[in-house]
């Protein structure tokens, strides 16, 4: 029976190497984000490597079109197995600007409608023997004085309480599915990663060391929270 992995937030770091690492292992790869042509590129990729893979172009922003994905993918390609969330919104830098809506929308984008693509793929969840919703963390998330002060530097202020809500709902999820056999975990990024838009030439982390992480935390399935360092 073919397996398929959603790659919710698809680009072209974290996300493109978790999707080689899984279609290495013969995953069906499904990805998504907004950009159709950037999309196209990265399906294409895979497919010349010999992965299955297709693009999904959807505003992870919005239920309703992350729902009708989640039900497009499944049509496709089969039931899922895997739900990789990689997305994120970068609103909000500085919190005391009011700025309410790109908080929302960050919230929408890093909490809300992962909650809503797990709803959607539950019934696939479910039914396969290996299920799991794996989430890029990020070490933003974490209450430390150092890091708030950077977080503030870098105006990712509403990324970071995206972030850390999205770390909460990982927990909750954790716990409320794992007497069902399906396995919720993040694995947090405590750095910049090469070849990303963060990147000014400081990056110490490599994407497929990442990927490689993700593969190995989903096929030992215990711990709820594992962090890579750089």
């Amino acid at each position: 029976m073919s397996r398929t992995i959603v790659i919710c937030g698809h680009g072209t770091g974290i996300s493109h190497a978790v999707a080689q690492r899984f279609g290495k292992e013969g995953f069906q790869v499904a990805l998504v984000a907004r950009s159709a042509d950037k999309l196209e590129a990265g399906a294409k990729s895979l497919s010349d490597a010999g992965v299955t893979a297709k693009a999904f172009p959807c505003d992870l922003g919005d239920a309703n079109a992350v729902a009708q994905m989640i039900a497009d993918v499944r049509a496709q390609l089969g039931p899922i197995t895997v739900l990789h969330w990689n997305a994120y919104a970068p609103g909000a830098g500085d919190l005391t600007d009011g700025e309410l809506d790109a908080l929302r929308h960050t919230l929408e984008v890093s909490a809300v409608s992962l909650v809503g693509a797990v709803h959607a793929a539950l019934p696939d969840l479910r039914s396969q023997s290996e299920a799991a919703v794996l989430v890029t963390g990020g070490g933003i998330a974490t209450y430390d004085p150092k890091v708030d002060a950077m977080v503030v530097g870098w105006k990712a202020m509403g990324l970071a309480v995206g972030k850390a809500a999205q770390h909460k709902v990982v927990g909750l999820l954790h716990a409320r599915l794992a007497s069902e056999n399906i396995y919720v975990a993040d694995v947090t990024v405590l750095g910049i990663v090469k070849g990303t838009a963060w990147d000014q030439g400081n990056a110490t982390l490599a994407a497929s060391d990442i990927a490689e992480r993700f593969w190995q935390v989903y096929r030992e399935r215990r711990e709820v929270n594992v962090t890579v360092a750089g």
